[in-house]
């Protein structure tokens, strides 16, 4: 489920990726909030792998649905820890980054509609002429 790659191999996926992601996986508040994460969640020495699947999320290799899984199974975490660390991850790291996710993945993530259902703007009705009012002139 978790795939190595070498470095060739994540400079590739990083230079194809939107500026939105790229940001997002070097930013110094994407490492605070896993580490935030991994604190309150008593996790701390899962912090390296946490990250790296956070990292392959964020690259494209590693969807979000598979990310809750590993964190239960191969991380051993249980399935209550797991989900309650994934939906902290989700809405830090993940949602403020979700239109960029979807485009990637092209899919839906956490339920939120793709960005082209979101951004039509919406049509105006046009009124009709109302009979119960007299005309002006």
């Amino acid at each position: 489920m978790l795939k190595e790659y070498t470095q060739e191999q994540f400079w590739k996926f990083y230079k194809k990726l939107p500026q939105e992601l790229k940001d997002a996986l070097f930013s110094e508040e994407t490492g605070n909030a896993i580490y935030d994460i991994c604190k309150r969640n008593e996790v701390l020495e899962k912090l390296g792998e946490i990250s790296e699947c956070i990292g392959q999320v964020l690259l494209g290799v590693l969807s979000p649905t598979e990310f809750q899984k590993i964190l239960e199974e191969k991380m051993e975490l249980g399935l209550e820890k797991s989900k309650k660390i994934f939906h902290e991850i989700n809405r830090l790291i993940f949602s403020p980054v979700k239109y960029s996710l979807s485009e990637l993945y092209e899919t839906e993530i956490a339920g939120v509609a793709p960005p082209s259902e979101i951004e039509k703007p919406p049509q105006k009705k046009i009124p009709k002429s109302d009979v119960y009012r007299e005309p002006i002139e």
